[in-house]
């Protein structure tokens, strides 16, 4: 008889639980060591395609390829032991068909053995939503500005500004939840709609500047690390992160050339006949 492992962390029905309740804490993550910081103070952990732009320099998140979601991924669940993760499916490997979603995301899901995936899309989406949650495999959704349409959306654009938006931002949010997804990132989306969706639908919205009334929050941790030159209005830099980086390769930097480092005690000895280091005496 097989003795099955037990789960230590967080999960997607878990998520959905917190409607209403304790806020939703979420930082994106790329790498195993800012995961393994971030993963005691954070319910979930999000590998997002902003990845792309964040660390591999493209210009939007459409270029991300399903492969460099699944290393990044990988490294993620690798850092982590109790927080939810999270893998986006990137442009172009969901859109199709639903079928070829569930291909896709069940790649993701065991590749990387995170807990759940996240797609960009309101009612468009919600018949694959439905399919791959049917099939197992737990699904954020992401309304509101989605940056794998920006082509369409004419850029990185804040969505229901105007009250005649309101109605299909709606509509998406009641589509995905009643679809089966067990949350939804509302993002770049007016205040007063983000608070009105997030009183109407029964998952939790995770807002990411949205509102504060959303059931949970997520940032960029890059963003709000301060190691991003340009960060949106809704950022706040918790941290100046990016300043101490430049700060301490300007003092190695300075330290190398003046011949300083290293020093004896970052150098290796020979060993004496006996095995052990010589003394110098």
């Amino acid at each position: 008889m097989s003795i099955q492992k037990q789960v230590r962390r967080t999960t997607a029905p878990e998520i959905l639980a917190r409607k209403g309740g304790e806020p939703i804490v979420s930082l994106t993550a790329y790498h195993a060591h800012t995961a393994a910081l971030a993963d005691p103070h954070v319910d979930f952990l999000l590998v997002g395609d902003s990845l792309g732009m964040v660390m591999h320099g493209y210009e939007s998140t459409v270029p991300v390829p399903l492969e460099l979601m699944i290393m990044h991924g990988k490294a993620v669940v690798r850092g982590s032991t109790q927080a939810l993760v999270v893998v986006d499916m990137p442009f172009g490997t969901y859109e199709e068909s639903p079928s070829v979603a569930f291909r896709n995301a069940a790649q993701v899901m065991k590749e990387t053995d995170c807990g759940a995936v996240k797609l960009e899309g309101g009612a468009r989406m919600a018949e694959t939503i439905d399919y791959l949650v049917q099939r197992g495999i737990p699904v954020m959704a992401h309304i509101g500005l989605t940056p794998q349409s920006i082509n369409v959306l004419g850029g990185f654009k804040t969505q229901g500004r105007t009250k005649d938006q309101w109605q299909l931002i709606e509509e998406d949010a009641v589509a995905v939840s009643e679809a089966g997804a067990f949350s939804v990132v509302l993002e770049a989306m007016a205040e007063p709609l983000a608070a009105r969706i997030t009183d109407a639908i029964a998952i939790p919205t995770i807002g990411i500047g949205a509102s504060a009334q959303c059931d949970g929050q997520i940032l960029v941790m890059e963003d709000m690390l301060g190691l991003s030159p340009r960060v949106p209005k809704f950022v706040k830099e918790f941290g100046n992160v990016g300043a101490a980086i430049e700060g301490a390769i300007k003092a190695y930097s300075k330290e190398v050339r003046a011949r300083t480092f290293p020093e004896q005690a970052h150098t290796y000895a020979l060993k004496s006949e006996s095995g052990k280091p010589k003394s110098k005496g």
